[in-house]
């Protein structure tokens, strides 16, 4: 017997409904379906089919039981019992909460006498009668459609071993060679659409580029970095690092296009990064979170990444990171 109680499925039904025609005793059903003998009588007594107008046709049918236990469990829901609470959720989902907040502040307040956990705020979304909500919409990846638990493979089973930030070259590090850089994709809110920006900052000069993107795909943000970059000389090109995001999957065009090796940083760790991330503070201040890049143009982001760059930097000697930068391309002549 399983020592994990999980509820009876379809099989377990078609199984235990041929058992029973062979008028097989309850205990020995429970036996041969690993479950205790009052999981069998309680499924026969809950989910038996009663015809009262015609009596001989009742009887334990097993398609007919799984539906009779899902409409019981539909009945039963938490958030379509309570609907205090379901307010409760639908809101805090349309503030843009995932359900692991809005669980876990319903322990936290102590507010609700009933309790539920992420799982069941999912289902709510994605259920056949409150689907039609749009609830997805305000989740982080606003998915149509669930994914399939434990389908999701982790970022870091795609990055090679020689691609990962442990490999990288100790003058990359110490910033003692020009021509490596970071990159990132700053993100906006969602319901403006789905530009965004990448920001590349070159490690020793910490000269700064912006680029603006219409999606988050990888091989057309790859093509436009290459883009950019390709009038650059070698020298000023030589890899760039970037966190694991799906949006940099594509960085094999990067070597293919302009010859530039790519590195990735561990897991969760955005300080390997540090300049680019640095860069990022510097330019929310002037494109927050909540701006509508369909008003801004490729133009205007140039203009702020050089207004960037002209500003003097104590790490620099208080020398701009344009002067430093045009420096080290003229010692590659």
């Amino acid at each position: 017997m399983s020592l994990c109680y999980s509820q009876l499925s379809l099989p377990d039904r078609r199984r235990l409904h041929h058992l029973k025609e062979r008028k097989v005793p309850v205990g020995e059903i429970a036996r041969l379906l690993g479950r205790h003998r009052s999981t069998i009588y309680r499924e026969l007594r809950r989910n038996t089919f009663q015809d009262a107008e015609f009596p001989e046709y009742s009887g334990y049918y097993c398609t007919v039981a799984d539906a009779i236990a899902k409409e019981r469990r539909r009945r039963l829901r938490k958030l379509r019992r309570h609907p205090d609470l379901r307010v409760f959720v639908t809101d805090r989902l349309k503030a843009h909460w995932s359900p692991e907040q809005i669980a876990g502040r319903l322990v936290a307040d102590g507010v609700s006498p009933v309790r539920i956990c992420p799982e069941t705020i999912y289902r709510f979304i994605y259920s056949k009668e409150d689907y039609a909500l749009g609830l997805y919409r305000h989740l982080p990846e606003a998915r149509r459609k669930r994914r399939r638990r434990g389908t999701r493979q982790p970022r870091g089973s795609r990055i090679p071993i020689d691609c990962r930030i442990g490999q990288r070259p100790e003058f990359i590090g110490s910033r003692s060679e020009f021509g490596h850089w970071e990159g990132d994709l700053l993100i906006f809110r969602r319901e403006l659409g789905e530009a965004n920006v990448t920001t590349l900052v070159e490690r020793k000069s910490r000269y700064t580029v912006m680029i603006k993107n219409r999606s988050r795909h990888s091989r057309p943000i790859m093509d436009k970095i290459i883009h950019a970059f390709s009038p650059l000389p070698s020298h000023a090109r030589r890899s760039f690092t970037f966190d694991r995001g799906t949006e940099f999957m594509g960085y094999r065009a990067l070597e293919d296009g302009i010859g530039a090796r790519s590195w990735f940083c561990d897991p969760n760790s955005p300080w390997q990064k540090g300049a680019v991330e640095n860069a990022n503070k510097r330019i929310r201040r002037f494109v927050p979170g909540d701006t509508d890049l369909a008003a801004v143009l490729q133009r205007d982001l140039t203009q702020l990444a050089r207004h960037l760059n002209d500003q003097p930097r104590k790490c620099l000697g208080y020398k701009t990171p344009a002067e430093v930068f045009m420096a080290h391309l003229q010692e590659g002549k």
